[in-house]
């Protein structure tokens, strides 16, 4: 053992790119899976025949499933591998559409529909993985765009969401309002096909690949060996679990500020991204053809924000990016909310406030990816991404609550959501700057073209 090197191999620019477009593919499908129960639930209450209250009863039940979900698969990341992660999430994905075809109630529905947690993690699989293989990158342009470059694979969300909108309108016209469960079946195959290129093509990380090595040393009791790689790789010898690390004197301030960021920015995700359409009708009076173009144009607009936030990142730092943009927002939000409610008008705003709302999160998954050690980045990314959860729960319950006390749309938006956007903004100016993700990592390491096997 005394003759073999622990250090990291250098990933070239063609394996950088496979990796690359594999991820945004797993993204796209783990949101257009995501998105396929939001927009399938006006079917599937028809088919249940609840009311609207018990079809927002069972959405707010998924919510809480998958928050409970995330939580626990963020481990698996550090624990199984960044590969066997995401192969767990597309997997999951499909499995989550297959049976949810088979569902018979509100009960079945709720924890099928909790399985997709593990499909919506995949962003976390996605930033953990990118940003160990984008460390060890031997094109310099790659190592010195990293946050644009994940920027790109981000854009899986807009692009996702209107393939499930898409897709829903080609199989009820193909086969009736009625064809939910078969929408959930035809799901199961671009999965399946994704979950394919992965295993095939798809490779460990070669820091986790250490990782699990020193961790397997230092139980046989080599602590020798264990430290030798540790000296070796900079990875950190450590016997807490992944979940404590997160919160240790190293990662406990960026943890605990990402999660209440998380949680209040979702309350003005959930109503201005997935409730758009309601507040732009009720709100501001748009006609529904109207309020529908909009959305479509605001995955576009949201695409645009990721890859401009992300080059951004890379220039003017990831924190600095973030906090600017979602108080931008907010500020555009509010200008929207008060002013005129005239399509010349809104649409502009609209557009500005998603752009400046959606965009920051390119730069925020890479930034909390480069927050945590590899022995808990995993855990921390899923942990944190998992706040979204009660952030958009809690949004919707005061938001439906400040409306029934007539408190009024209006109002009631730009007390919680535009709040809660301007809110989040101001508290990530209290994250912990970050070094950028091992730049000269792989440099300063003798070079080895295969990761070492266990003495």
């Amino acid at each position: 053992m005394a003759n073999q090197s622990y250090a990291f191999r250098k990933i070239s620019l063609k394996e950088t790119r496979i990796v690359t477009l594999i991820a945004f593919l797993a993204w796209v499908i783990a949101v257009y899976d995501y998105i396929l129960f939001g927009t399938l639930l006006p079917r599937i209450e028809e088919s249940f025949g609840w009311d609207n209250s018990q079809a927002l009863f069972v959405s707010t039940l998924v919510s809480v499933g998958v928050f409970l979900v995330i939580i626990l698969f963020g481990p698996l990341i550090d624990r199984l591998g960044r590969r066997k992660g995401m192969m767990a999430s597309v997997g999951g994905s499909a499995a989550a559409g297959g049976a949810s075809a088979l569902a018979v109630g509100g009960a079945s529905l709720v924890g099928i529909r909790a399985l997709s947690g593990v499909a919506l993690a995949e962003q976390s699989v996605n930033a953990t993985y990118l940003n160990e293989v984008y460390a060890l990158s031997e094109d310099k342009k790659v190592k010195k765009n990293q946050g644009l470059i994940y920027a790109f694979v981000q854009t899986g969300w807009p692009v996702g969401a209107l393939l499930a909108a898409g897709f829903v309108t080609l199989v009820t016209m193909w086969f009736g309002p009625d064809s939910w469960r078969v929408a959930f079946l035809i799901s199961i195959i671009p999965a399946a096909v994704v979950f394919g290129l992965i295993l095939v093509f798809l490779k460990e990380t070669t820091q986790f690949v250490a990782m699990k090595q020193m961790k397997a040393l230092q139980k046989a009791g080599d602590l020798a060996g264990a430290q030798k790689i540790s000296a070796e790789t900079g990875l950190k010898l450590s016997t807490q679990a992944p979940l404590r690390q997160i919160f240790n004197s190293v990662h406990r301030r960026n943890t605990i500020v990402l999660c209440v960021v998380w949680v209040l920015n979702w309350m003005g995700i959930q109503t201005f991204s997935v409730l758009g359409t309601t507040v732009l009708e009720s709100g501001k009076g748009v006609e529904a053809s109207s309020a529908l173009l909009m959305i479509i144009v605001a995955n576009v607009v949201g695409a645009l924000g990721y890859i401009t936030h992300g080059w951004l990142g890379d220039k003017l730092g990831r924190k600095n990016v973030i906090v600017g943009g979602w108080i931008i927002a907010g500020i555009a939000f509010t200008t929207m909310m008060l002013g005129p409610s005239t399509p010349g008008f809104v649409l502009p705003m609209y557009m500005i406030g998603l752009f400046f709302l959606l965009g920051p999160y390119a730069a925020i998954m890479y930034f909390q990816a480069e927050c945590f050690q590899p022995e808990c980045r995993g855990t921390g990314s899923a942990f944190i991404v998992s706040m979204s959860q009660p952030g958009a729960v809690v949004g919707g319950f005061i938001l439906t609550a400040l409306v029934t006390a007539n408190f009024g749309l209006t109002n009631a938006t730009i007390v919680i959501a535009v709040g809660g956007i301007l809110l989040s903004g101001l508290i990530m100016m209290l994250a912990r700057p970050v070094k950028t993700s091992g730049d000269d990592l792989a440099e300063e390491q003798p070079v080895v073209t295969e990761s070492p096997a266990i003495p």
